[in-house]
């Protein structure tokens, strides 16, 4: 008789099909009441949930990086087409000089500064002295 009770309670002939396949019943289909054990298994689940934030975090830093990269590049190859193009504007859009067309273009650029600040420099006397010779003028 009691194979017989076995036979009518479904849980007990799910529990007979599983433990034959060599597993037990999973926990979603008889869930626990322990409270220590849904302890545990809520801590694995932070743990898991922890490290897959932390991945998330990890590809989100190396796309971050790599679109860097990218930018970096796309903008090297942009200029030196311009400096192998000699400064030459495309049709239709003006024509500007090219500061990267000379290997010494940073030296360059110091060089006009210092002959424009030696400009103004050499233009501020001059232009006082005219000032100066009418004030005496007018004495």
């Amino acid at each position: 008789m009691s194979t017989e009770n076995k036979a009518q309670d479904p849980m007990e002939f799910m529990r007979s099909m599983w433990s034959k396949m060599g597993f037990s019943l999973p926990g979603m289909v008889t869930p626990t009441l322990d409270v220590d054990e849904l302890d545990k298994r809520i801590a694995d689940m932070k743990a898991v949930e922890n490290w897959l934030k932390m991945n998330l975090s990890s590809l989100q830093m190396a796309t971050q990086g790599l679109e860097m990269q990218r930018a970096t590049i796309a903008t090297m190859q942009a200029m030196s087409k311009l400096a192998a193009e000699g400064g030459k504007a495309p049709e239709g859009e003006a024509s500007q000089p090219n500061p990267f067309a000379s290997s010494m273009w940073p030296w360059n650029l110091m060089q006009n500064a210092a002959e424009q600040a030696k400009a103004k420099a050499e233009a501020a006397p001059a232009q006082a002295s005219p000032a100066k010779s009418k004030a005496k003028d007018g004495k």
